[in-house]
């Protein structure tokens, strides 16, 4: 049986784990003791590293790791990963047999340029591109690849669970608040969140059906969120991908 363990991370990352009680995958490793630490306390033995972007915060621990058990690094083929040995685009598929688990890859640009998620019958390994109630911050693609991205992902089965990699819930759900106000979903998420939040427990992952009712990035199409976003640009947007690109710039300054 496969479990999957966010391993904490600074200040807010998770390095996502996904193992079998025996043999582990490392998705996003930005730093090296903690993850060192859980598989020596787990007894897990790791035949893999998985990345999603470049960014340090996703690959600093990799060069440490590496040089402890000399495993494979998987990552997007267009961007500067450390110590890659399989360079993937979308089309890919990983194949693990020892846990046993098949990943496919998905080209999700608009956080970083090359980003990739990877994506398993019901789980999404999805870096930085979609969190729960929000999405990443557009550093070196365009508003329309973001969207298209996001696009991309919420067309997976409802039931797919969302493993991004920050903690970032609460701010995001208050920001969709503030967004979507009249939004009965978006209350009920917000206290589930508190709750959690308050015992000291991740908020993730999410699901993509949560995501469909809750997440304005997703919702670029709905009456509330064009309202919304055309009077925070001070003027009627009419198209979902300048909706999209409104709310972002809104949430960089909320």
């Amino acid at each position: 049986m496969i479990d999957v363990f966010p391993v904490q991370a600074f200040r807010d990352n998770y390095i996502w784990i996904v193992h079998n009680q025996h043999l582990a995958l490392i998705i996003d490793p930005g730093d090296t003791e903690p993850v060192l630490s859980w598989l020596r306390q787990q007894k897990l033995q790791p035949i893999a590293i998985l990345c999603t972007h470049h960014h340090h915060d996703h690959t600093g621990g990799i060069p440490a790791l590496v040089q402890n058990f000399r495993i494979p690094v998987y990552g997007p083929a267009s961007e500067k990963i450390p110590e890659l040995t399989h360079p993937l685009t979308e089309g890919n598929t990983l194949k693990f047999p020892e846990l046993p688990l098949e990943l496919a890859v998905l080209d999700v640009p608009g956080h970083t340029a090359g980003h990739i998620a990877y994506y398993s019958h019901d789980r999404l390994f999805c870096g930085d591109t979609l969190f729960a109630c929000g999405c990443g911050r557009i550093f070196e693609g365009s508003a329309q690849q973001m969207f298209n991205s996001l696009q991309k992902l919420a067309s997976l089965p409802d039931k797919t669970l969302v493993y991004c990699t920050h903690e970032y819930t609460l701010d995001n759900i208050r920001f969709a608040r503030a967004i979507d106000p009249n939004n009965p979903e978006l209350i009920r998420l917000e206290s589930n969140a508190e709750e959690k939040v308050a015992r000291n427990e991740p908020t993730l992952p999410s699901n993509l059906a949560t995501e469909k009712v809750t997440n304005p990035f997703l919702r670029c199409d709905q009456p509330a969120i064009i309202q919304s976003a055309s009077a925070y640009a001070k003027r009627e947007l009419t198209d979902p991908v300048s909706v999209f690109a409104a709310i972002r710039d809104w949430k960089n300054h909320f």
